[in-house]
C-alpha cells in the first residue's frame, strides 16, 4: 500500500513538472517518465488510483488521457467488461464531482466519447452495451445547472467524436459508425437540444450567471454539433464552405417542416447577449442550407419566406452586428440565401422587395467599411455574384430589382477600394493589395456583379479613371509634387487596373453585345495609354503594383479578346484602331510582346513581375489557334528575343546577381516559350537551331572549364549550372517533335552529359542543385508525344539508359550516405531527389525505345544497378512518407505499376522482407484518397495477382521447372497469405461501402484475389451475408451468387471483362439492399 501512496506522490510530481515548469530540461524527463508510466502493464490500476486520491487537476488529466490512449489502442485492445467498467466509472465521476478544473472535466467526457464510439458495434448479451448514450445523460440533465452542463457537453463531445475520422482506425469502420449513430441517436440528441433550447428561452434566464451562460453555449454548441454532422459522409475538406448542403435525412423533415424550430434560433438570437448569438447564427447558416430536396415546391417557398422574415428582422435590429464574429456569421447567413434558394423562388417571397433593399444598403454600407472584418466580405460579394449570373435565367414575373441595387453595390466596391488607399499609406495600414489570393477572389467576384448593367460600370469607370489618370499626369508634370500625392495617385489607378481588367475577364460571349465590346475598348485604350506613360517613367521609377496590376489586365485582356474567342470585326478593335492605332490583331500582339520584354529589361530583379511577365508570354506561346504563333513569331521584337537571349538583354538571366538558387525558376518558364516559338519555322535546319544555343553552349563550356580545374569558384559554378539546367529544361520540355528533340539531344550527349554526371558527384547533399540537374535528366528520357525514336542502327536508346541508371546511382548511393536526416528537412534534402529519381526511372522504363532484355544477355549491368538502387532508397523510406508526400507517392507508385508489369521476374527474385514492404505499400495505397495513387496500386496488385496465378497454374500442369526466383516469389507469397488476403477484403470492402470513384480499376485485380483465395473468400462472403438482418441474408446471398455467375478460373480478358460487368451490378444490387438496413454490415470484424 505504502508503495502504491510513494509511487502516486512522485506522479503528481512529475505531472506538475511537466505542467508547471519553465525548465526544458525537466519537463523533457517528466515527459520521458511518464511516457515510460503510460506503457507499463499497470498502467490502467495506477490511472484509477490517480482519479481517486490524486490531490492536482494535473494529475487527474493524466489519468484521463492515458486511459483514452489505452482505449484507443489497437493492438492488444482492453476486453469489452473491462471498457463497460471505465465507461460507468468516469459517469460515476462526473456525477459525484461536478467542479472538477474545466480541463479535467474535458478529458474525462472525451474519454467517454471514445469509448462509446469504438464500441458502438459491441454487444453483450444480444444488447448493444454503448449506444444508451440519451440513458446515460438523462440523470446529469435532472440535476443542477452544473450537473447539466456536463451532460449537455457529453451529448455535444460526442456527436463531435463520432463525426471526426481518426487516423488509427479504417475510414470504413468510423464510416460504419458514424452511419449507425445518425440513424439511431443524433436525431433524437437534436430535438433534446432544440426542446432545452426552448425550455432555457421560456423561463427568464439570467445569463449573467456564470453557469446559466455556460449552460446555453453548450446547447447552442450541441445544436450546431448535430446541423454540422457529416451525414453522407462526404465532407473530407472543410475549408471550401461556397457550395455547402446540409444532407439531412428525410426522417429528420418534421423538425424543418415545423417553422417553430427555425423561429427558436431567430428569437434566441434576439434575446441572447452577443457573445453567444454567433453560435445562434452559425445554427442558422446550416438551417438555411438544408437539401433542397428534403421539401416539395410549396414546403419549401414556405421555409423559404420563414427565412427571409428571419433574415429581415435582424437587417431592421442590426444591434447586433458590429461584433466581427456575428457579422461574419451573418454574411455566411445572406450568401446561403443564393447558394441553396433560386433567384426565382426568391422573388416570390412576400417582403422580397424590402428585403433585397435592406440587404443592398447592408453590403453598401459594408463595403463603405472596408476596414472592418475584411474576411467576410467575400460573403456577400458572393450572394450579389451569384443574383447577377441567374438574371438571364430568371422567369418569374416579380421583378428582381437586381438593375436597381447591383450598380449601387459595384459603385461601393470600386469607390471604397480607391478611397482606401490614401488611408492605409497616410497610417501605414497592410496594405490588402499585397493578398494576391484575396483580391483576385474579390475581382473574380466583381467580373459578373459589375457586368450587371454593364453601362452603368463602365461609365463609373471611365469617370474615376480619368479624373486619376488627369491628376496623376499633372503630378508627375508639376516640380513641387510630393511623393506622396504620387503614389496615391498610382495606388487609386492600381485598384482601377485591376478592376477594368475583371470587368472585361467578366465578357460572357453570348450575351455579350456589340455596345458592350466598344465600352471594353474605351476601357483597354485607357489602360494602355497609362501603360505608355508609365511605361517611359521606368528608367527614373516604377510602381511594383501597378505593374503587376497591368499584368493581370493583360491576362485577362488575352482571354478574351485575342486567338479565336472574338471576331476581329468586334468593336473593341474599332476603338483601338481609332485611338492609338492598332488596326488588327498582329499589332495589339506587338503591344503585349512590347511590355514584355519591357518588363523583362527594367524589373529583372523582381520575382513576382518576371515571373508573371514569362507566364503571359508562356500563355501567348501555347498559341491557340496556331496561326496565331505564327503571327507571333513574324514579329521583329519576338525575333529579338529568339536572336539575343542572354543576360546582357534579359538581366533576369544573369548568375551573379541572384539571391537564391531556387530564384531561377522562372528560367525554365522563359525557355518553354522560346522553345515553342522557335519551332514554328525550326524544321530540319540545324544551323538556326545551333545559332539559337550558342549561348548556352558557351555556359556549359564555361562550367566545363570550371569543372577541370582543382580550384573553381563553388558558388559561380552552381549558379552557372543551375541557371543552365533549368533552361534546358525549358526547351526539352517545349520540343515535343521528333526532329528538333533530336537535335536537342545530339547537341547535349555525349558532350554534355558527363558535367551533369560531375555535378551530381560533387554536390549530391546541396537539392537546391542536384533537383534541377535531376528534373532535366527526367525530362530528356520522356518520350513525349513519341519524340524519342532512334534509328534501327543506333544504340542511342541503350547509351540515353546507361547514362540515366549512371545517374541514379551515383545519387542514390551518395544520398543515403547522409544517414538519419532531420523530420522537418527530410523531404527537401533527401525525399524530393529521390521521387524525381523513381519519375525518372519511371519515365526510361516505360518509353519503348530501349529493349532491356540486352543488357542481361550481353552482361551489363546497367538495368540491375539502377533496380537495385530504386530497392535501396526505397527501403530507407518509412510507409507512412510514402503516402505522406504527394509527389513521391505518384512518383513511386507510378514507378511500381511499370515494374510490376514489365519486370516482374526482377521483383520476384527480391529477398522476403523486400517483397513485403512492396505489398504493404500496395495495401496501404488501396485506401489513399488520391484516385491516382489507388488506381496505380490496383494494376501494380493485379499484375502480381496474375503473375502468382500464372506460376500455380504451371505448377498444376506437367510443365518444365520454374525457375528458383518464381518457386522463391511463390514460397513467399504461401508464407503469407494474410497480406493477400487482407488486400482482398480491402477491395471488396471499398467497392462495397465506400464512394469507389475507380471502379473498373478496383475490378481488375479483384478477380485474381478470389481465385487465390477461393476458401477465405467464402468465408468474407458468409461473414458479410450473416452480418445483415435476417430478411436481408438472402438478398446479400444472391447478390455474391451473381457476382461470380458465369465467371471460369482463369484470368483471360474475355473472362475478366465478365467479371468487371457482374461486379457492376453486385455493387448496385448491395447497395440498393443496404439503403433500407440501419446497420448494414457493422458487425463484420473480418472487415474492418
Amino acid at each position: 500500500m505504502a508503495d502504491h501512496v510513494q509511487g502516486l506522490a512522485q506522479l503528481e510530481i512529475l505531472c506538475k513538472q511537466l505542467y508547471e515548469t519553465t525548465d526544458t530540461a525537466v519537463r523533457h524527463q517528466a515527459e520521458k517518465a511518464l511516457v515510460e508510466f503510460t506503457n507499463s502493464p499497470d498502467c490502467l490500476s495506477k490511472c484509477q488510483l490517480l482519479l481517486e486520491r490524486g490531490s492536482s487537476s494535473y494529475s487527474q488529466l493524466l489519468a484521463a488521457t492515458c486511459l483514452s490512449k489505452l482505449v484507443s489502442r489497437t493492438s492488444n485492445p482492453l476486453p469489452l467488461e473491462q471498457r463497460i467498467d471505465i465507461r460507468n466509472y468516469v459517469l460515476n465521476y462526473l456525477a459525484t464531482r461536478p467542479k472538477l478544473a474545466a480541463f479535467v472535466t474535458q478529458a474525462l467526457i472525451q474519454l467517454y466519447a471514445r469509448i462509446t464510439k469504438l464500441g458502438w458495434f459491441d454487444c453483450q448479451k444480444d444488447d448493444y452495451v454503448f449506444r444508451n448514450v440519451i440513458g446515460d445523460v438523462t440523470r446529469f440533465l435532472q440535476d443542477s445547472v452544473e450537473h447539466c452542463i456536463i451532460g449537455v457537453t457529453i451529448l455535444s463531445q460526442l456527436t463531435n467524436e463520432i463525426n471526426q475520422a481518426d487516423t488509427t482506425h479504417p475510414l470504413t469502420k468510423h464510416r460504419k459508425i458514424a452511419s449507425s449513430f445518425r440513424d439511431s441517436s443524433l436525431f433524437d440528441i437534436f430535438t433534446l437540444s432544440c426542446n432545452l433550447l426552448k425550455q432555457a428561452s421560456g423561463k427568464n434566464l439570467n445569463l449573467n450567471d456564470e453557469s446559466q451562460h455556460g449552460l446555453l453555449m453548450q446547447l447552442l454548441k450541441l445544436s450546431y454539433n448535430c446541423l454540422n454532422y457529416d451525414f453522407i459522409g462526404t465532407s473530407t475538406d472543410e475549408s471550401s464552405d461556397d457550395l455547402c448542403t446540409v444532407q439531412i435525412p428525410t426522417s429528420w423533415r418534421s423538425a424543418f417542416l415545423d417553422s417553430s424550430t427555425l423561429q427558436l434560433f431567430f428569437n434566441l438570437y434576439h434575446s441572447i447577449p452577443p457573445s453567444l448569438s454567433p453560435l445562434v447564427l452559425s445554427c442558422l447558416v446550416q438551417i438555411a442550407s438544408v437539401r433542397r430536396s428534403l421539401f416539395n415546391n410549396a414546403e419549401r417557398a414556405k421555409f423559404l419566406s420563414h427565412l427571409v422574415d428571419g433574415v429581415k428582422r435582424i437587417l431592421a435590429n442590426p444591434q447586433c452586428l458590429p461584433d466581427p464574429n456575428n457579422y461574419h456569421e451573418f454574411c455566411r447567413l445572406l450568401a446561403r440565401l443564393k447558394s441553396n434558394y433560386q433567384l426565382g423562388e426568391l422573388v416570390k417571397v412576400e417582403n422580397y422587395p424590402e428585403v433585397i433593399r435592406l440587404i443592398a444598403n447592408f453590403t453598401v454600407t459594408s463595403l463603405q467599411h472596408w476596414e472592418f472584418a475584411p474576411n467576410s466580405v467575400h460573403y456577400l460579394l458572393s450572394l450579389w455574384q451569384r443574383l447577377a449570373a441567374s438574371v438571364p435565367y430568371v422567369k418569374a414575373t416579380e421583378p428582381h430589382l437586381l438593375e436597381t441595387y447591383t450598380p449601387e453595390v459595384t459603385k461601393a466596391y470600386i469607390t471604397s477600394r480607391l478611397e482606401s488607399v490614401h488611408v492605409i499609406l497616410r497610417d501605414g495600414l497592410e496594405d490588402p493589395l499585397d493578398d494576391a489570393g484575396l483580391v483576385q477572389q474579390q475581382l473574380d467576384q466583381l467580373s459578373t456583379i459589375g457586368r450587371c448593367e454593364y453601362e452603368k460600370t463602365c461609365a463609373l469607370l471611365v469617370q474615376l479613371f480619368d479624373q486619376a489618370a488627369q491628376t496623376y499626369q499633372e503630378l508627375l508634370q508639376s516640380t513641387n509634387s510630393s511623393a506622396m500625392d504620387i503614389t496615391v495617385q498610382e495606388g487609386r489607378l492600381t485598384w482601377l487596373v485591376y478592376i477594368i481588367g475583371a470587368v472585361i475577364g467578366g465578357r460572357v460571349s453570348f450575351a455579350s453585345t456589340d455596345e458592350q465590346d466598344a465600352m471594353d475598348g474605351e476601357l483597354v485604350c485607357r489602360v494602355l495609354q497609362l501603360m505608355n506613360l508609365t511605361d517611359s517613367r521606368l528608367a527614373q521609377a516604377g510602381n511594383e503594383r501597378l505593374e503587376l496590376a497591368m499584368l493581370s489586365f493583360f491576362e485577362q485582356f488575352r482571354k478574351i479578346y485575342i486567338g479565336d474567342q472574338v471576331q476581329k470585326s468586334s468593336k473593341l478593335y474599332r476603338r483601338l484602331s481609332e485611338v492609338l492605332g492598332l488596326n488588327d490583331e498582329t499589332m495589339v500582339l506587338s503591344v503585349f510582346i512590347g511590355k514584355i520584354i519591357t518588363n523583362l529589361k527594367y524589373w529583372g530583379q523582381c520575382e513576382p513581375i518576371t515571373s508573371k511577365t514569362l507566364q503571359l508570354l508562356n500563355d501567348l506561346s501555347l498559341g491557340y489557334p496556331s496561326c496565331l504563333v505564327r503571327k507571333l513569331v513574324k514579329l521583329s521584337a519576338v525575333q529579338f528575343m529568339l536572336n539575343n537571349h542572354t543576360s546582357e538583354h534579359f538581366s533576369f538571366l544573369g548568375v551573379n546577381n541572384q539571391s537564391n538558387l531556387s530564384d531561377m525558376r522562372c528560367r525554365t518558364t522563359f525557355y518553354t516559350a522560346l522553345g515553342r516559338l522557335l519551332m514554328v519555322d525550326l524544321g530540319e535546319d540545324e544551323d538556326q537551331f545551333e545559332q539559337f544555343m550558342l549561348p548556352l553552349t558557351a555556359a556549359f563550356e564555361a562550367v566545363a572549364q570550371m569543372l577541370s580545374t582543382n580550384t573553381f569558384n563553388e558558388q559561380e559554378a552552381k549558379r552557372t549550372l543551375v541557371g543552365l539546367v533549368r533552361d534546358l529544361r525549358g526547351i526539352a520540355f517545349a520540343f515535343n517533335a521528333k526532329t528538333s528533340f533530336m537535335m536537342l539531344f545530339d547537341w547535349i550527349y555525349p558532350t554534355y552529359m558527363p558535367i551533369l554526371q560531375r555535378a551530381i558527384e560533387l554536390w549530391y547533399h546541396d537539392p537546391a542543385c542536384t533537383t534541377p540537374v535531376l528534373k532535366l535528366m527526367a525530362e530528356l528520357v520522356h518520350n513525349r508525344s513519341q519524340r524519342l525514336q532512334f534509328d534501327v542502327s543506333s544504340p542511342n536508346g541503350i547509351l540515353l539508359f546507361r547514362e540515366t541508371s549512371k545517374m541514379i546511382t551515383t545519387y542514390g548511393n551518395r544520398i543515403l550516405t547522409l544517414g538519419e536526416v532531420p523530420k522537418d528537412q527530410v523531404y527537401g534534402v533527401k525525399l524530393k531527389g529521390v521521387s524525381v529519381c523513381f519519375a525518372m526511372l519511371k519515365a526510361v522504363l516505360s518509353g519503348n525505345y530501349v529493349n532491356f532484355g540486352v543488357f542481361r544477355l550481353y552482361g551489363d549491368d546497367a538495368l540491375d544497378n539502377a533496380l537495385q538502387t530504386f530497392i535501396k532508397l526505397l527501403l530507407s523510406i518509412p510507409h507512412s512518407d510514402l503516402l505522406d508526400y504527394p509527389k513521391l507517392s505518384q512518383s513511386f507508385y507510378s514507378l511500381l505499376e511499370v515494374l510490376t508489369q514489365d519486370h516482374m521476374n526482377f521483383i520476384a527474385s527480391l529477398e522476403p522482407h523486400v517483397v513485403m514492404y512492396i505489398l504493404s505499400s500496395i495495401s496501404e495505397g488501396l485506401t489513399a484518397l488520391d484516385t491516382m495513387v489507388c488506381t496505380g496500386c490496383c494494376s501494380s496488385l493485379d499484375h502480381i495477382v496474375t503473375y502468382l496465378f500464372k506460376q500455380l497454374s504451371r505448377s498444376t500442369k506437367k510443365r518444365p521447372a520454374p525457375m528458383a526466383t518464381d518457386d522463391r516469389f511463390l514460397h513467399i507469397m504461401q508464407q503469407h497469405p494474410e497480406m493477400i488476403q487482407q488486400m482482398l477484403s480491402t477491395v471488396l470492402n471499398i467497392i462495397i461501402f465506400e464512394d469507389c470513384r475507380n471502379q473498373w480499376s478496383m475490378s481488375r485485380p479483384l478477380l485474381g484475389l478470389i481465385l487465390l483465395n477461393e476458401k477465405y473468400f467464402a468465408d468474407l462472403r458468409n461473414s458479410i451475408v450473416n452480418s445483415q438482418p435476417p430478411e436481408k441474408q438472402q438478398a446479400m446471398h444472391l447478390c455474391f451468387e451473381n457476382l461470380m455467375e458465369g465467371i471460369e478460373r482463369n484470368l483471360l480478358t474475355k473472362n475478366r471483362d465478365r467479371f468487371t460487368q457482374n461486379l457492376s451490378v453486385f455493387r448496385r444490387e448491395v447497395n440498393d439492399s443496404m439503403k433500407n438496413s440501419t446497420y448494414g454490415v457493422n458487425s463484420n470484424d473480418m472487415m474492418s
